[in-house]
């Protein structure tokens, strides 16, 4: 499961690479060269932490909050828990695989962090409802991965 996470992540950063490009060339900017190491980061970051963290956080939602709870209380806890604290980390972790400063650190959490979140928050709560809800959760970080490949595609142009 971790390694389909570690594929996906910079998989998604690719896209938004080869979007750009795309988008540059229909206005005649000239095109940046593609960046490896940028999708090496995302690699590494799904790897290392999305795949464990999402894997350990639905087993916790299992014991925290059983299927007979209400269905929205455990949406409740993914969408105003877990995903505010994982985009962070996310910002966070991704600042210092490209060794960047605090700073720049702070300028990336003010310039997209809440407009990233609210997106999040629009994509991934119908399908997390389902996700946490219906498909046992021992397929929960797989099922994600169908959405991931195009959030991460969002990510890395959002944090630009």
């Amino acid at each position: 499961m971790f390694s389909v996470k570690c594929q996906r992540s910079p998989l998604g950063h690719l896209l938004s690479q080869i979007l750009e490009a795309r988008k540059k060339i229909k206005s005649g900017a000239p095109i940046g060269e593609m960046d490896p190491a940028a999708a090496a980061r995302y690699a590494t970051f799904g790897f290392l932490i999305t795949g464990p963290v999402s894997h350990i956080f639905y087993q916790l939602m299992e014991v925290w909050m059983p299927a007979t709870d209400p269905l929205f209380k455990r949406l409740l806890l993914d969408r105003l828990i877990f995903a505010p604290g994982f985009l962070l980390m996310f910002y966070f972790v991704m600042n210092i695989l490209e060794a960047k400063g605090w700073r720049d650190f702070e300028s990336k959490m003010r310039g997209s962090y809440w407009t990233a979140l609210k997106m999040n928050w629009k994509v991934w709560t119908p399908f997390q409802f389902v996700n946490i809800n219906f498909v046992p959760v021992e397929f929960r970080v797989l099922f994600a991965n169908m959405v991931a490949l195009f959030w991460y595609a969002y990510l890395a142009s959002v944090r630009k």
